[in-house]
């Protein structure tokens, strides 16, 4: 079932732009989940544990730690994904020889072939929709997205 974001009903009150965006948000993130799970149920990992598959398949032996800084999340956030790729023998958590707290992060075999695949990825829909956009449109979509970001992190809220 595909989610469309259909204009609200006659008698509702018109939402304004702050809440108009809101719910294109909650349309995304709607969306997002549905792949998500789909994807779950076909590649056998969610949405969130793909982009981390991919971003260890462009850097080989990355930290926990700079991988968290990429994904702009907590370490401790990052660590139960992590775990799970590891159970699941996708990813491989190897110790540092030389210093025993530092570990780095490298996709097994398994991992790579899930790391292959295109189709049927949330990653594949976002390029689908970006081929089909100006360059000066991503940009202004993209410092949207990241202000708000940045301001739902700084604990803006309320």
């Amino acid at each position: 079932m595909k989610a469309t974001i259909e204009a609200p009903p006659e008698h509702v009150a018109a939402l304004g732009e702050v809440l108009s965006f809101m719910r294109t948000l909650w349309a995304l993130t709607h969306g997002l989940e549905s792949a998500s799970k789909r994807m779950l149920s076909e590649l056998g990992v969610t949405g969130p544990q793909r982009l981390v598959l991919r971003i260890v398949g462009q850097n080989p032996e990355i930290s926990p730690g700079d991988l968290a800084r990429v994904l702009h999340m907590h370490p401790s956030s990052l660590t139960g994904v992590l775990h799970r790729l590891v159970q699941a023998k996708l990813l491989l958590r190897e110790r540092d020889p030389e210093d025993g707290r530092k570990s780095t992060l490298t996709l097994s075999p398994i991992g790579r072939q899930v790391n292959g695949r295109r189709g049927g990825t949330v990653e594949a829909a976002v390029q689908r929709v970006m081929a089909g956009q100006t360059p000066e449109r991503l940009r202004i979509v993209k410092e949207v997205l990241s202000a708000l970001a940045e301001e739902l992190d700084g604990d803006q809220v309320g």
